[in-house]
């Protein structure tokens, strides 16, 4: 594997060397000061609040060999204190980050599967690395860097070894997955589902599926591995299996990667499959039907890769879940506490209370926070949660947030007891009512979208109880 030099990142970003080895090895990268190592490159990214152009000097005081920036007019005597480093200066140091994971990308002839969906990008991501890491030396996305700067930055600190790479893609607005897939260029494109996440901005779920079908564009003739089960994925399936090379997953749609017999425990499932006209039994470690939907697609992915089985059925039982997702702590009393609060659709929120449904409890507690960016959809899509709630034997329900509002006020039209019905605009309260009305063995479902925070108060509940 060739390694990026200096002199390759001047190239690709029209950058200027102040001073430097030009022949000098750049292997990691940094946006951020605080945690800068020794040896790498700091590449001063300027936001709308922040300019981290203007930390040159921290970065190469606490050990970077060199930094990338904009806009800086050097000093002779700065020149002189670090002649021993490398100081590259462009136009633009975002259009130098996209530039230089471009370049980077190339030197890698790997597989890369890229993941994107409304919901479950993050735990599908998860089940998928796991499943191609029994085969490959695999960089996979850490936590949720899926965006504009994320993504880049795990390219540009991919181990020079590295076999496989499996890259999430998220997306507020259209163009945005087209610049990760441009610079990505991924062999395996996955869509996990099309909802109402980011519906605010993007209107409706149709465009929702066009700004998710921008993972296709960096691509050249990719295997595309879809959920069969939704609506709209499966509808475009229908429209294009003969222009495109596709792999279905799903339960209850004819697919080519289907779970039959499923057996749903608290905890795991499990279910039989057809692969390559032998029954298979498979074991999920986490409970929920969007679980199996996640390892159904990691099974997808695994087949393309040519994985054996046995090496797939130990990537997905052996998986773990990404912090703050579907994490079930169990308390004293026999409380149960799921958070699940890092991120919010109606579709997750769905998801979140049918898995709660088949824990053994005393009392089902949900504890349900805004959905962010909904737009003028808002009170519609939180009043269809209220409905969601009284369909899955949730016996408590407790609201903060100003949407939230429309969750509680839907539960009690469609006859919810509106003495189990909490609502508070401080969403501390909610700390102090869970210690008052908390009783052994009830599970407690936090639910909201992340700028809510809710996984703070599912923290604090979880030290009080």
């Amino acid at each position: 594997m060739k390694n990026v030099t200096v002199q390759d990142i001047i190239t690709c970003t029209k950058g200027e060397l102040v001073i430097g080895d030009k022949n000098s090895i750049c292997n990691h990268f940094s946006k951020d000061t605080r945690t800068i190592e020794k040896g790498d490159i700091y590449i001063g990214i300027k936001g709308e609040k922040f300019d981290g152009n203007l930390f040159w000097k921290q970065a190469l005081d606490n050990g970077a060999m060199g930094v990338i920036v904009q806009d800086i007019a050097f000093e002779a005597n700065d020149l002189k204190s670090y002649s021993d480093k490398v100081i590259i200066q462009v136009k633009d140091t975002l259009e130098a980050l996209y530039a230089i994971a471009s370049y980077k990308r190339q030197l890698y002839d790997v597989p890369v599967v890229a993941i994107t969906g409304s919901v479950g990008k993050t735990s599908t991501k998860d089940i998928v690395a796991n499943v191609v890491s029994q085969k490959y030396h695999t960089l996979k996305t850490v936590g949720n860097n899926n965006n504009n700067i994320g993504l880049p930055f795990t390219i540009l600190n991919a181990p020079t070894d590295i076999e496989a790479m499996v890259l999430e893609m998220g997306m507020n607005h259209f163009g945005e997955i087209h610049l990760l897939s441009e610079i990505a260029k991924p062999n395996i494109c996955v869509i996990t589902n099309i909802g109402t996440s980011h519906i605010g901005n993007l209107g409706s779920r149709e465009n929702i599926l066009k700004a998710k079908l921008e993972i296709l564009d960096g691509a050249k003739e990719p295997y595309i591995v879809i959920n069969n089960d939704n609506d709209l994925l499966h509808k475009w399936y229908e429209e294009s299996k003969n222009t495109y090379k596709i792999k279905t997953y799903g339960i209850y749609q004819e697919s080519d990667i289907q779970a039959k017999s499923m057996d749903m425990k608290e905890d795991e499932s499990s279910y039989t499959i057809s692969l390559m006209g032998k029954e298979e039994k498979m074991r999920v470690p986490v409970g929920g039907e969007h679980f199996i939907l996640n390892s159904l697609c990691a099974i997808a992915v695994g087949e393309l890769l040519h994985i054996e089985i046995e090496d797939i059925k130990k990537g997905i039982e052996s998986f773990q879940l990404t912090k703050n997702r579907m994490e079930v702590t169990e308390c004293k009393n026999g409380i149960k506490i799921i958070n699940d609060a890092y991120n919010s659709s109606v579709e997750s929120v769905k998801a979140s209370l049918a898995y709660m449904k088949h824990i053994n409890a005393n009392r089902r507690i949900a504890v349900l926070g805004d959905i962010l960016e909904t737009g003028e959809f808002a009170k519609e899509l939180h009043e269809s949660i209220g409905k969601i709630v009284c369909e899955n034997a949730v016996d408590i329900l407790i609201c903060s947030g100003e949407n939230a509002k429309y969750i509680v006020e839907s539960a009690k039209k469609q006859g919810f007891d509106e003495k189990h019905i909490y609502y508070f605009e401080d969403k501390e309260e909610i700390v102090d009512v869970l210690k008052k009305i908390i009783e052994p063995n009830d599970v407690i479902l936090f639910k909201a979208s992340n700028g809510m925070r809710f996984f703070e108060i599912a923290e604090k509940v979880r030290s009080n109880i």
